[in-house]
């Protein structure tokens, strides 16, 4: 099959297709009731009126859940089905896409030795072209259908559907080499066929490449047979068709064997480009035997990993350091801060380095010298990575936090008490905390169900950077630092914005005063003001900058579309993330249920008036959901120590002025500290801490005896000024020595001193004390690896406070 003339072809049986719809009907769950079985699959059925068609033809498309195609049951495997039947009522395959294809090592025909052993080339490997799928196929009346992936047609929930984008650059395409739509319906008809494209063009929806002008418009990647099993052109008779039919070209490279394959994407994977554009992996078409004794055809992808990820994270770290910026990283941080300070080294010993750097030279090189200092491989030092500090990715089980980023009536509660409904995960609405001090009290109610559930949802707005600083903050400082936060980022571009105010504000106005903080049917005109409010705050994620760089990772909903098209989304995705979350799959009426649960049986427990005057709550008689979070006396808890609290960013003006006059050498380690995200982000100088109380009674009871007269940790328990006399630092931590200049507070250190920083995670804060008790006795100097550095006339005014165990 490498001509035009010898094209596959495979015509439609009826019979086959009438049973093959039979059983698609059987397991769609309007056909089958409540009684299925959940240990078979489901199946989705919608129909579609097909615009402009002579007979009035129906199209159904019909759609598994993502999951279910790693089963060995299903009746077909395309992602993209369309069915209909004909005027003299002949059942026919209208549109039929790819079967779904996996990542190599994911499902067992993608095991390497499996497609080593049971394939065969050609082998063409294409890039993904960054737009949205379209497929175009030819009906009975000849009528051209031009379809999305699961929709055909207008779409009430978009000013211009995918669909209809695509229809209208076929039309584009078609004039320009003089043919019509009847002309491309009836060829692709004869063909048996349906035409797959990408659908590039900034004007309707933009992504990550640009297409714009001349480079915008449909990308034909492939031709598909009308059957049941798998039958695709080759990349050669694609780009033939393309050229006739006035489609934009897909480029493929064609290797003959499997091992120039594996080295050709390997050799990629070390740079993360190809042709100079950064890229995430390959499709790789060929043909494989692997659950037949015939060759059929099959695709896999290759799609970049660990440590391929890390790798380019060095890259794009070192380019900031470069161009003067902080290198934003989230993972691999100890690794990555290791590295940082190998590469500051030798860009320090070679300007040129830097120039050719940026210049994308010399990069492999640069992390290669770094490899060979840690005598290790990439995988090495990740194995070591998650042994010290816990467990990889797709080995996660437990401490996932999901994080929406929203705004009102976009469905994030509808959603977070699907999932609470389907899996018994945790979730905490933002609406349920009352009184003062809301947001750390927000986290803090997260991070107790944490403790008991694998995932919980922190069921807030979180509309604005502040917001998820500080829940990111507090989440990684004061909690669990290995916490995996997923951000659920329902996406606001520009150019949807009034139809996302249009869907939401609909939603909002459908369920009345069934909502904690906006009663729709009380004030209609308050409620548009107040989510215009939310919409004009939004502040959109961007994962390269701070905080949201903070995130693991990040699932991007539509909020325009319904709930459960978001929900199955979230799931699948998650279970890309964290395979070993899920022990079972729900099935399609699992899903239906529970969003039917969230929409018709939850009804809120407390309700705010956000109008501007405080919160007026009111509570239901009955709640059947999560108990208000009322505010009462805390439990308890042991004092953990004394210390006064320092104004971080005097802090940090004094160590920047200090620095600033010392040599490079002598500022290193500083610098380290700082690129590497290792200076603390909040200041004390502990008094005493309770590991001291059996050594220093009368100053522990004392202290003690003075938080129960105030009785309250936010509470503070007097002022102090602290006067900052000098840095101490070894190759490990930094502190400052410091002299409390108010009389009557006293420190049991035998060196009072603030902690600035420590290299790594297993270097702690305590160990400050180990390193000023060696300064006092051996002084500094090269001999002893301990160096100071005067800092000039500062004094703070700090506050005293009690801080309390944790648990």
């Amino acid at each position: 099959m490498t001509d035009q003339e010898n094209v596959p072809f495979v015509a439609q049986d009826i019979q086959e297709i009438g049973s093959f719809l039979k059983d698609l009907e059987s397991h769609a769950k309007k056909w089958i009731g409540a009684s299925r079985s959940k240990k078979t699959f489901s199946c989705k059925k919608n129909e579609f009126n097909v615009e402009n068609s002579p007979d009035k033809l129906v199209v159904d498309s019909w759609r598994f859940q993502e999951w279910d195609y790693k089963r060995d049951d299903l009746p077909t495997y395309a992602r993209g089905l369309f069915t209909y039947h004909t005027k003299d009522n002949r059942p026919e395959i209208a549109t039929r896409g790819y079967d779904k294809f996996f990542n190599t090592e994911e499902v067992e025909a993608t095991k390497w030795s499996n497609i080593e052993q049971y394939t065969k080339g050609p082998y063409e490997l294409s890039l993904k072209e960054n737009g949205c799928i379209i497929f175009i196929s030819g009906l009975s009346d000849d009528s051209l259908l031009v379809c999305s992936k699961h929709s055909t047609g207008p779409r009430e929930d978009s000013n211009l559907s995918h669909a209809i984008a695509g229809e209208r650059w076929v039309d584009r395409q078609l004039k320009a080499v003089g043919k019509t739509r009847q002309d491309l319906s009836r060829e692709l008809r004869k063909r048996n066929a349906t035409a797959v494209a990408e659908l590039c063009d900034d004007d309707f929806e933009e992504h990550i490449l640009a297409y714009r002008g001349d480079s915008a418009g449909l990308y034909l990647h492939g031709i598909n047979i009308n059957i049941p099993e798998f039958t695709t052109y080759s990349g050669l008779q694609v780009q033939q068709f393309a050229n006739d039919w006035g489609f934009k070209r897909t480029d493929f490279l064609v290797l003959d064997e499997i091992t120039k394959v594996r080295s050709f994407l390997e050799g990629v994977a070390e740079t993360g480009s190809y042709n100079g554009r950064d890229v995430e992996g390959f499709v790789i078409r060929c043909k494989s035997n692997f659950r037949s004794r015939e060759y059929q055809d099959w695709f896999f992808k290759y799609k970049f990993e660990e440590p391929y990820l890390m790798f380019r994270q060095w890259r794009e770290c070192t380019k900031m350091m470069i161009n003067g910026k902080p290198p934003l990283f989230k993972k691999h941080v100890k690794i990555t801060e290791e590295y940082l300070l190998f590469a500051r080294k030798k860009l320090a010993e070679n300007p040129k380095l830097a120039r050719d750097y940026n210049s994308n030279h010399g990069i492999i090189e640069l992390r290669d010298d770094f490899l060979k200092e840690k005598n290790l491989k990439g995988s090495d030092l990740l194995r070591l990575e998650y042994s010290n500090e816990g467990e990889a990715p797709q080995d996660a089980t437990r401490n996932i936090i999901l994080v929406p980023i929203a705004t009102i009536g976009c469905g994030k509660t509808t959603i977070a008490i699907a999932l609470q409904h389907l899996f018994g995960w945790g979730h905490v609405q933002n609406d349920n905390i009352q009184g003062k001090g809301r947001p750390p009290r927000f986290t803090k109610e997260v991070m107790s169900q944490l403790e008991d559930k694998p995932v919980v949802i922190a069921d807030r707005n979180n509309a604005q950077k502040h917001e998820r600083k500080q829940l990111i903050g507090d989440v990684h400082h004061q909690y669990i630092s290995s916490a995996r936060l997923v951000a659920l980022n329902f996406v606001h571009d520009f150019n949807s914005i009034e139809k996302i105010k249009q869907v939401t504000m609909g939603r909002v106005f459908a369920r009345g005063d069934n909502h904690q903080t906006i009663q729709a049917a009380s004030d209609k005109s308050k409620v548009m003001g107040i989510m215009q409010g939310f919409i004009n705050r939004f502040e959109p994620l961007r994962l390269d900058q701070d905080p949201d760089h903070g995130f693991d990772s990040v699932i991007d909903l539509d909020p325009i579309s319904d709930s459960r098209q978001n929900l199955e989304t979230v799931i699948a995705r998650l279970s890309e993330l964290y395979p070993k979350l899920f022990t079972t799959m729900p099935t399609s009426e699992d899903l239906d249920d529970s969003i039917a649960f969230a929409l018709n049986e939850y009804k809120p427990e407390l309700k705010h008036d956000v109008s501007g005057r405080g919160p007026k709550v009111k509570t239901n008689q009955q709640p059947k959901q999560q108990k208000p979070i009322v505010p009462a006396a805390p439990k308890k808890k042991a004092l953990e120590y004394i210390a006064v609290d320092i104004p971080t960013q005097q802090i940090l003006d004094a160590l920047e002025k200090t620095f600033s006059t010392q040599d490079d050498a002598k500022a290193a380690f500083f610098r380290q500290l700082q690129e590497t995200r290792r200076v603390q982000p909040k200041f004390h100088v502990t008094l005493i801490h309770r590991a001291s109380a059996r050594q220093q009674p009368e100053v522990w009871n004392k202290y003690k005896a003075l938080f129960e007269v105030h009785g309250d940790e936010e509470k503070p328990l007097g002022d102090c000024q602290v006067q900052l006399e000098r840095v101490v630092w070894s190759h490990r931590i930094m502190a400052i020595v410091v002299r409390l200049v108010t009389e009557g507070w006293e420190c049991v250190n035998t060196v009072p001193h603030i902690t600035v920083g420590t290299r790594a995670d297993d270097v702690k804060p305590k160990e400050s004390n180990d390193l000023l008790q060696q300064w006092l006795q051996d002084g500094s100097g090269e001999q002893t690896g301990i160096f100071e550095a005067v800092i000039q006339g500062v004094t703070v005014d700090g506050t005293v406070h009690a801080v309390l165990q944790k648990h």
